[in-house]
């Protein structure tokens, strides 16, 4: 069975798990795939770890164009993506609807749980800053290298964890109460291209075809993305 090598960022583990076996069933191709936090995926790439096809935010993917990585017209955008909250599975959920809401909440919690590297612990980061409320969540937060957020509430030591919906939802366990508010926040945008050095390259494009379809729209939307 002829491979195709795939390095993809957390956001899409759980679509990818669906769709990986219909396209493996379909095309006869086995998709070998690796999943990590796109900034960890960039180092890795720069560092010469090979590919046949990536998935990174758009800004990440743009980067790798601009080095000759990626070859610019297989550039695709799959998938969008909202930051959202999640509590253990049980708990009561509190409001963040509005930003007074979410400030009220994110005060109250004993811990919040958010990621250091990937795209959500960047935007939020920043977004408890521009709320004026950094030192007082930062002392108290945990702050999850890379890997799920919502794990920290399963074991107890957060109460709120923050992330990529469709990587909150890759958690048992837990419940999302929903998105950060819309006007505070960019959704990401996962974009795939192949690799200028892909070694099957044919594959990778069928891969990327398949994957920018329309069918699978609804096993995007199922893990919490946005096509």
């Amino acid at each position: 069975m002829e491979n195709v090598r795939m390095l993809s960022t957390l956001g899409l583990m759980g679509a990818m798990r669906g769709l990986s076996s219909a396209f493996e069933a379909d095309s006869g191709i086995h998709v070998d795939a690796d999943f990590a936090p796109t900034l960890a995926l960039l180092k890795r790439l720069r560092d010469g770890e090979a590919a046949d096809l990536v998935i990174l935010t758009r800004e990440g993917l743009e980067e790798m164009i601009g080095e000759g990585r990626v070859v610019a017209a297989s550039a695709a955008d799959l998938a969008r993506s909202y930051i959202g909250m999640a509590v253990r599975a049980g708990q009561a959920h509190p409001d963040i609807a509005t930003e007074a809401e979410l400030r009220r909440t994110l005060l109250a919690a004993r811990s919040v749980a958010y990621s250091r590297l990937g795209a959500s612990g960047v935007y939020f980061a920043q977004l408890i800053v521009r709320m004026g409320i950094a030192a007082e969540i930062n002392a108290k937060a945990t702050i999850v290298e890379q890997g799920f957020t919502a794990e920290w509430l399963v074991s107890g030591e957060a109460d709120l964890a923050v992330q990529q919906i469709s990587e909150l939802k890759q958690v048992g366990g837990i419940e999302v109460i929903g998105p950060i508010p819309h006007d505070l926040q960019t959704p990401a945008v996962f974009s795939a291209g192949r690799m200028a050095t892909a070694k099957h390259a044919e594959a990778a494009e069928r891969l990327l075809r398949y994957l920018a379809s329309p069918e699978t729209v609804p096993v995007l939307r199922q893990s919490g993305l946005e096509p």
